[in-house]
């Protein structure tokens, strides 16, 4: 049994917090500098450009990447072989986005109540996802997530006979409802299969996958595939401007699912796909 102190989580999250809205990864780099070299419209391009020259300034002068720095997304992915020693680990998961918020100097955009809406001051609490595994270490992923994108969100219930068209136009109605409002060039999670809350979750855990690997079921790859080519003819281009490039990425997760049901969730995250993960 391999002992960890909630402490050790807090700091570690603080420190992510603070990455992720500063720094854009590695795999949202690359798609966006791609972009910018396929990009058929020369506004797109410009718009693509500024993106680029944004994501920048924000990691040179450690300044939010965007003024959304969002609302903390936490995979906390345990290992069975762990104990946890010092307090409570959902304590120690808000503590640490506390922290990483004043210390980052982020913009608190969490209200305690939904309907009351007055703010927490410290953009607490996350949203906490807690999964076991095998092992004794403990991975975690931040994931800030703005709510221009996440109102854009969609959730379908469909009918098993709706099959795979029925998917594709359940994915391809929710970006084009979005239009501009999700800040395009946009990344699309898609969760398809199990119940109404496990393809929203699923959705939500595809927006983390590094844009560079593809599905390993080859039906959901090639899907994958041929929504992006779909999704960028509609046209709706970088900032809703008009050009070839209306998402970067299309994510797709599956679960199994009921006999009677065929649950799509479709996740929109805007061109600062945010997602850190470290291990402990």
């Amino acid at each position: 049994m391999r002992e960890i102190d909630t402490a050790t989580l807090t700091d570690v999250i603080k420190e992510m917090c603070i990455e992720a809205n500063h720094v854009l990864s590695d795999d949202m780099k690359s798609a966006l500098l791609q972009a910018q070299k396929e990009e058929q419209s020369p506004i797109g391009r410009q718009i693509l450009e500024q993106l680029e020259q944004n994501m920048n300034i924000a990691s040179q002068e450690q300044i939010p990447i965007c003024q959304d720095t969002g609302m903390a997304v936490v995979f906390l992915t345990v290992g069975q072989d762990v104990h946890f020693t010092g307090g409570s680990v959902q304590q120690a998961v808000h503590e640490g986005v506390r922290q990483g918020y004043k210390a980052g100097y982020l913009r608190k955009s969490v209200v305690g109540d939904p309907l009351e809406r007055v703010n927490t001051g410290d953009n607490t609490p996350a949203v906490i996802h807690f999964e076991i595994v095998p092992g004794d270490q403990v991975t975690v992923t931040i994931a800030p997530k703005g709510f221009g994108s996440e109102n854009m969100s969609r959730i379908f219930m469909l009918k098993p006979s709706d099959g795979i068209s029925g998917v594709r136009q359940a994915v391809l109605t929710a970006v084009r409802d979005a239009g501009p409002n999700a800040c395009p060039p946009v990344v699309v999670g898609v969760g398809i299969g199990g119940t109404f809350e496990k393809c929203a979750l699923l959705s939500k855990k595809a927006l983390t996958r590094d844009l560079r690997i593809r599905s390993n079921i080859e039906s959901i790859r090639l899907l994958e595939e041929e929504l992006l080519d779909q999704i960028n003819r509609l046209g709706i281009g970088p900032a809703g401007l008009g050009g070839s490039t209306t998402a970067l990425a299309v994510n797709i997760e599956t679960y199994p699912t009921h006999i009677a049901g065929l649950p799509v969730a479709v996740n929109i995250c805007c061109h600062v796909n945010r997602h850190v993960t470290r291990t402990i």
